[in-house]
């Protein structure tokens, strides 16, 4: 059975880790699904080598959502830098999903976007194991995670 990892915060103000693995389930039922909860979003990073190196995950989902600060910006910007050194030091995939609290101003959107974005990257991690055919095909569409796509130029 293949591993795949998903690794989120207890900062989040939605469950983003449950919808992400309900997904996955509905579509793939055949994963074993190992899921790590850190604190924040800096925590992301080592958490998510640590699937990959110790859990023997083929694939990681790093959610989380920062705060509307300034600080939280910055916390997000380094938690970042820090999930593409864990994806080059690893050479895995691991797919960032967060989700602004500034993104949205009326909690229930906020609930929705939330939602919405970890179950359609769930969607890309089953697209990158499974099916790159079909992300080959998308390419240049102009599609957006959580929110309406943009559409190509």
């Amino acid at each position: 059975m293949r591993n795949i990892g998903i690794c989120d915060t207890t900062f989040a103000r939605f469950d983003m880790g449950a919808a992400a693995i309900d997904e996955i389930k509905m579509h793939m039922g055949n994963l074993n699904i190992i899921r790590k909860t850190v604190p924040g979003i800096k925590d992301l990073p080592v958490a998510s080598k640590k699937l990959i190196e110790e859990e023997k995950c083929e694939i990681v989902l790093a959610l989380g959502m920062p705060g509307p600060e300034e600080k939280d910006k910055t916390c997000a910007h380094e938690a970042s830098t820090g999930i593409i050194q864990a994806q080059l030091l690893t050479n895995t995939h691991i797919l960032e999903v967060l989700v602004h609290e500034d993104e949205e101003s009326d909690p229930q959107d906020l609930k929705v976007l939330a939602e919405n974005r970890a179950r359609e990257h769930a969607h890309n991690l089953i697209k990158i194991l499974f099916k790159p055919d079909k992300l080959e095909r998308e390419a240049g569409k102009g599609l957006r995670e959580g929110k309406p796509d943009v559409g190509p130029l």
